[in-house]
């Protein structure tokens, strides 16, 4: 069986740990956290950044900085995993769900426009497949309305809108190392901070709601409770393993992108009969996943089950949120989102990992094709 998936490893990660087991600092905050928040900032531009346990911290921490309260309206993609919406919902949000764009499961700009009211704090911008949102559009519309723009880059590490790297350009940002993504550390996340306003209190939330991070810099005498918070910081054993991934990360995308471009050189023989992933003219493509987006249910179906007796495992996506058994039983309206249900609906996504072979390559574009 070729597996959706298979996790990278770079050869250094188990020295690293080992390294940071020796040094007898295990907890969060010590040497390898700080190497890999100084790559972030070096190389992408972040004015300060901080690893977390998941993607998901990240984004609870986002709704934590803009005191996100009872009564406030976030709007969010409805086709993305539910950490997009549930980070805002555990501080009491409104969601409010905006459908895709018809060539892209990215949040259409368009359908954002008539659900902004006096109550919108924040916009959500889940950059879907490392592919960019249209964030000029976005950032006029959040200066209109003085709205917090957070970007949700789980899956866009190394990608680009208009050369700017993604995560930088919203007031905050979230990405994900989970074992599915480009580089990896089994767990884990990133907070990216862009606005200067907002560092102080990330790292008191960072560190349970106390300044420990001032006192190890040796800027208070003693350290206490100072604001909300809770254990955010991972430890330095995914730090480390994090490190060895980072390292390699021109190395890893290189290889993805040349997989990447392998599917989709072979598959024009088949795009007028399925889908192929749009790209847009304004964003850079990270190679984090190829997908192909079907007729209907039924098609999608069966082209997971051929694929399966081919021994390649293919897989679906989310489901729309705002179809969820959770969001359902809040007896709010069910909106009407035809494009986020297509997704959900027809999109199947394909093998795409580090050590795929070639011959694995070749195994795949042969069956897919085949199939059509």
């Amino acid at each position: 069986m070729i597996p959706f998936n298979k996790p990278h490893l770079t050869g250094k990660e188990a020295y690293y740990t080992n390294d940071a087991i020796n040094t007898g600092k295990l907890s969060g905050n010590g040497k390898y956290t700080k190497l890999c928040q100084e790559f972030f900032e070096t190389k992408y531009g972040f004015k300060k950044t901080l690893l977390t346990t998941s993607c998901t911290d990240a984004l609870e921490m986002c709704a934590m900085l803009i005191d996100i309260k009872s009564g406030d309206e976030v709007i969010v993609p409805s086709y993305t995993f539910v950490s997009s919406a549930l980070a805002f919902v555990r501080q009491g949000a409104k969601i409010v769900f905006a459908d895709s764009r018809a060539n892209h499961p990215n949040i259409d700009v368009e359908a954002i426009k008539n659900k902004i009211t006096a109550k919108t704090k924040v916009i959500v911008c889940v950059h879907y497949s490392g592919i960019s949102v249209d964030m000029d559009e976005i950032l006029h519309l959040a200066k209109k309305h003085n709205i917090f723009i957070v970007e949700d880059a789980a899956q866009s590490i190394d990608s680009f809108y208009k050369g700017k790297p993604l995560g930088t350009i919203g007031h905050l940002s979230a990405f994900s190392f989970h074992e599915t993504k480009n580089i990896i550390s089994g767990e884990g996340g990133l907070l990216g901070i862009n606005d200067k306003r907002f560092i102080e209190r990330a790292e008191v939330i960072w560190e349970k709601g106390t300044n420990r991070a001032s006192f190890f810099r040796g800027e208070v005498n003693k350290y206490g409770w100072q604001d909300t918070g809770s254990s955010f910081l991972p430890s330095e054993l995914i730090a480390a393993f994090l490190y060895a991934q980072l390292e390699n990360l021109n190395k890893i995308q290189k290889r993805r992108k040349f997989i990447w471009n392998c599917y989709n050189n072979a598959f024009q023989s088949i795009k007028f009969k399925t889908k192929l992933p749009h790209l847009p003219n304004y964003s850079t493509n990270n190679a984090h996943m190829y997908y192909l987006v079907l007729k209907n249910l039924e098609q999608k179906t069966k082209f997971i089950n051929y694929c399966k007796e081919n021994n390649i495992q293919c897989v679906s996506h989310y489901m729309s949120l705002h179809m969820s058994n959770y969001y359902k039983s809040k007896n709010i309206d069910i909106p009407k989102l035809p494009n986020s249900d297509m997704f959900m609906n027809c999109l199947v996504r394909l093998p795409l990992y580090y050590d795929m072979t070639d011959d694995e390559i070749k195994k795949v574009t042969l069956t897919v094709q085949n199939f059509f």
